[in-house]
């Protein structure tokens, strides 16, 4: 393999890894939220910030988490007939089907951007009591996936070297 593409796995193997570990940790942040959204609803007058701000903890943990768990081979997958192939019949199978993946995530990358684009423009706020501005949540939804498109393409690379025969360290 040429040393450029080893260079590209190991450094999107290396930033998912590191930031997937990170966003491991959200949760505890969700689970104190919603603790928080728990007491003052019962002893205290309720907060308007804590259902929608646990939404947004939450997509973070699931878009961040992503990268991390496809890294892992962690995904689930129907195994019907995969789970029975050898390492080179499935690197074939994900080398074929990952170009889905890239086309999906493309999209869905564009749309976000877009999206993104338009609540900096505008100033685009939530239709909530507590109207946080949506900018910060799409900014880090175009993150994850982009590092999901990355991580996608890593993982392109690694099935063309599994079909060669040539082992990756």
């Amino acid at each position: 393999m040429p040393t450029f593409a080893l260079k590209f796995i190991r450094f999107v193997d290396a930033v998912n890894y590191r930031l997937g570990r990170m966003a491991m940790y959200l949760i505890f942040v969700m689970i104190g939220i919603l603790l928080w959204s728990s007491i003052s609803k019962t002893f205290f007058l309720p907060s308007l910030w804590t259902l929608e701000m646990a939404q947004f903890v939450m997509v973070a943990y699931f878009i961040l988490g992503g990268p991390y768990a496809m890294q892992l081979d962690s995904h689930v997958r129907m195994d019907l007939l995969y789970g029975s192939w050898g390492p080179r019949g499935k690197a074939w199978m994900d080398a074929f089907t990952v170009f889905f993946l890239i086309f999906y995530l493309g999209v869905l990358l564009y749309g976000g951007i877009e999206s993104l684009a338009y609540a900096l423009e505008y100033g685009e706020r939530s239709p909530t009591a507590w109207r946080p501005e949506m900018w910060p949540i799409k900014s880090v939804m175009c993150l994850g996936i982009f590092l999901m498109l990355l991580q996608a393409l890593a993982e392109f690379i690694r099935d063309i070297a599994r079909i060669r025969g040539v082992a990756l360290s």
